[in-house]
């Protein structure tokens, strides 16, 4: 399976990019991906180019690519002015509109303070739900006071689980190992088989 992970992080280092790295080595722990990291820091010339002049570069192309070809989705931007950031926007409103139908898609946040955990629910969910993604039920924020506190590792092994979950509803066949971080542990193979919405939803509800 085919595993992308959107950061937004702007800094080097980023809490942006940690977080998205934690939560693509979570779903690693718990089936066979190969993980595709895209960062935005990288494509925002050739995103704002794309806007003026309609034709993506060819770093955008294949960032765009990927996230089409993709069996599942993490995304991750930091928080500016109570939203999403511009950057983070912007790659996706250059997205074909039908590129998410129907994908997994885990959401999550960085921010200063825990004050801004809303914007998962009140920006990001919304923005995904309108792009027709299957968005996983436990969407994961880490404020600056989060990192080596109790919580956070349990958010991202549970938001990992439902979109391990997901995938693999959407998949089946499957053999091997993945490739977490660049390093490959197998390959994947297999067949592609579409399951209906319902049953993907009913594969993370708790049995009882």
């Amino acid at each position: 399976m085919r595993l992308v992970v959107v950061s937004a992080g702007l800094s080097v280092p980023s809490s942006t990019r940690l977080l998205a790295d934690r939560l693509a080595g979570a779903v690693g722990r718990q089936a066979p991906v190969d993980v595709e990291v895209v960062e935005l820091r990288d494509l925002a010339v050739e995103i704002a180019h794309h806007f003026t002049s309609g034709f993506p570069g060819r770093k955008l192309a294949e960032a765009l690519d990927a996230v089409k070809a993709a069996d599942g989705l993490i995304v991750v931007t930091p928080v500016f002015s109570a939203s999403y950031s511009g950057l983070f926007k912007s790659f996706f409103d250059v997205l074909d509109q039908e590129a998410l139908a129907g994908k997994p898609v885990l959401i999550a946040a960085t921010g200063g303070s825990a004050r801004h955990s809303l914007v998962l629910e009140h920006a990001m969910r919304p923005l995904f739900a309108y792009l027709r993604a299957v968005v996983v039920p436990t969407a994961v924020y880490a404020a600056s006071e989060d990192w080596g506190a109790e919580g956070l590792p349990e958010r991202i092994e549970r938001a990992a689980g439902e979109l391990a979950g997901l995938m693999g509803g959407l998949t089946g066949g499957l053999t091997g190992g993945s490739t977490v971080s660049g390093k490959p542990a197998g390959e994947v193979g297999g067949a592609f088989d579409v399951v209906p919405f319902e049953q993907q939803l009913a594969a993370l509800r708790p049995a009882g």
